[in-house]
């Protein structure tokens, strides 16, 4: 056979024979079992690894595995997670991790000071550009379960990508080859209220690992960071804000011949108050007034505690 016929043969050879062939297609069961060890690694470690970052207790359990093109398993992920691409040098350079927006909605509430008994069930909804700031954390203890768990030579570090929405995923040009993958799924679980997280990772990277349960460490106390980290980007968070004026009363028959140039009067007649708001949630009363050349309101009476206007403003 001449090389020209053999580069042919390769061109039209069925693309799961080929990947077999070459360590890229692995048997169901042998996969399956692989994805399997990962789910009871993840259920005992990463649990004990936000105990130590948040104090918060986390229940993880493995959920089964899906096999099949890495592009179709992350176009079968909830609408109602975020992704990022992942690299670990020697192992694999095309990981994709998503986690359910969720989970990330909750552990921002606890952050910020809510209880379990106040906390409900979250909308589906894209997350807030500080929760996907938090939500970056959350994949890098995440990556850090699943670089101990494959011990990639040179123990380097994973490197992941910013945060983003499934529906923000640019997709491949449709030349590029796409890769058979395993998507290994997970339950997690915060104060009753359960998830979901996803690792898909190349079976030609999977193949070739002996998936190892990381060295038990002795987890330090609760760790400050993420709180801190949060709080201080709360902080630092531009909220747009709105005034409300009472005006008089007025009959549906004036409003209805209301003209331009007519004038409603405020309905106090004396200082005029104004309630300001932000995110419907009411915030301080104020009066209005003048400032040179601008009008403006003064503050006169606050309607919450500092800790639960954040956490409104965060929802």
């Amino acid at each position: 056979m001449t090389m020209s016929n053999a580069s042919h043969d390769n061109q039209t050879m069925d693309p799961a024979l080929l990947a077999k062939l070459t360590g890229g297609l692995g048997d169901k069961g042998r996969v399956a079992k692989l994805c399997s060890s990962f789910g009871e690694i993840y259920s005992e470690f990463l649990p004990d690894i936000l105990k130590s970052e948040t104090g918060l207790d986390v229940t993880v359990g493995y959920l089964g595995c899906e096999i099949g093109y890495k592009n179709h398993l992350i176009d079968d992920l909830s609408t109602n997670m975020t992704l990022v691409d992942a690299t670990l040098r020697n192992w694999s350079q095309n990981i994709t991790i998503g986690c359910g927006n969720g989970f990330v909605i909750t552990l921002m509430e606890h952050l910020l000071g809510a209880t379990a008994e106040t906390i409900e069930e979250p909308a589906d909804r894209l997350l807030s550009v500080i929760e996907l700031d938090l939500a970056g954390m959350v994949f890098d203890k995440i990556s850090k379960v699943l670089r101990s768990a494959v011990n990639a030579p040179g123990g380097f570090e994973p490197s992941l990508s910013a945060p983003f929405a499934l529906e923000a995923r640019i997709r491949p040009p449709e030349d590029r080859p796409d890769e058979f993958a395993a998507a290994i799924n997970m339950s997690i679980t915060l104060a009753g209220i359960t998830s979901e997280f996803s690792l898909i990772v190349p079976q030609a990277a999977l193949l070739k690992t002996k998936v190892s349960a990381p060295k038990p460490k002795k987890q330090p106390n609760k760790s400050p960071e993420w709180t801190e980290q949060i709080g201080d980007q709360v902080r630092r968070s531009q909220v747009t804000l709105e005034a409300k004026i009472r005006l008089q009363d007025l009959t549906l028959r004036t409003i209805s011949k209301l003209m331009a140039g007519d004038v409603i009067p405020f309905r106090d007649s004396g200082d005029v108050r104004v309630e300001v708001s932000a995110n419907s949630r009411e915030l301080y009363v104020c009066e209005f007034g003048r400032s040179g050349d601008n009008y403006m309101v003064r503050v006169k009476d606050t309607m919450n505690s500092d800790d639960e206007l954040i956490r409104h403003l965060m929802n």
